[in-house]
């Protein structure tokens, strides 16, 4: 264990992370940047005075689920959190499930991307942020519970939501989700979400348990995909999807071709929105 190495590790990613960051009130005026360690402690659920031996180097190895703690609540990447731990003398197991911190940049992208409907999926396909654009062309998803947010449940279960995708697109998708998913639960071998996730869908659909069945964890990317709105109807778009690695998350991007009818419904859909509205007939 380096002790001087971790205080200085543990000093640098609090300071980089402001209250707002966390869901803490600002409070009176800061004399040092980001938390303080007693809200560091508190976010952990550890004690101040160890925090803070800690940062001073004089702290006992903290424990496997301190060291989970710390990294929940300095919002560590993947990265990071392998470096926490071989500083405090515990090499670290598999990463302990998928994450769903969004890196604030790819935040600022779908925002900037206004013309572009854009997702940002989880390693199970959990939607995870989205733009206004998506949310009006797929479903509101800040309507849904966090489960049913799932791109994987929407292909193989039964639902009372209608299809987003094409029937073609989604047969498409189902074959790549579930050679996605399967990589995942290899690099995810004890979360509970990843376990309970691919039993549900085993169980409830025939179609997954023969995909599962083949071992099957690559496939090729699709380029173009029909999705069907609930007013405008099919839209073909340009799917574009983008790897971001350290947090084992994919950002997924929908454009129109300039100029093509698949544009003017994308207007369409942006000024449709996400409000209900009763279609006569």
């Amino acid at each position: 264990m380096d002790r001087q190495e971790l205080a200085a590790f543990l000093r640098s990613r609090r300071e980089r992370i402001s209250s707002a960051d966390v869901g803490l009130p600002a409070g009176r005026r800061r004399r040092t940047p980001g938390l303080r360690r007693e809200e560091v402690a508190q976010l952990a659920y550890i004690s101040t005075e160890y925090y803070t031996r800690l940062e001073q180097g004089r702290a006992p190895r903290p424990s496997r689920e301190v060291l989970a703690a710390l990294t929940r609540a300095l919002r560590l990447s993947d990265a990071e959190r392998v470096h926490l731990h071989h500083l405090a003398g515990a090499p670290p197991g598999p990463p302990p499930g998928p994450c769903r911190e969004v890196h604030r940049n790819v935040l600022d992208l779908l925002d900037r991307l206004a013309q572009a409907a854009v997702t940002v999926l989880s390693a199970t396909y959990e939607v995870i942020a989205w733009n206004d654009l998506a949310a009006a062309l797929m479903t509101d998803f800040s309507a849904l519970a966090p489960r049913d947010r799932n791109l994987v449940r929407y292909a193989f279960l039964d639902g009372p939501r209608p299809p987003v995708l094409a029937e073609a697109d989604r047969a498409a998708f189902a074959h790549e989700a579930a050679r996605r998913l399967r990589a995942t639960a290899a690099r995810y071998p004890d979360s509970p979400e990843v376990a309970e996730l691919v039993s549900e869908l085993q169980e409830g659909s025939a179609e997954f348990a023969r995909l599962w069945a083949s071992h099957d964890v690559s496939s090729g990317p699709s380029l173009r995909k029909t999705l069907h709105h609930r007013l405008v109807g099919p839209i073909t778009l340009n799917c574009t999807v983008l790897d971001i690695s350290d947090r084992d998350q994919q950002v997924v991007i929908y454009t129109a071709d300039p100029g093509s009818p698949a544009e003017e419904a994308l207007r369409l859909v942006s000024v449709i929105g996400t409000q209900r509205m009763n279609v006569p007939g």
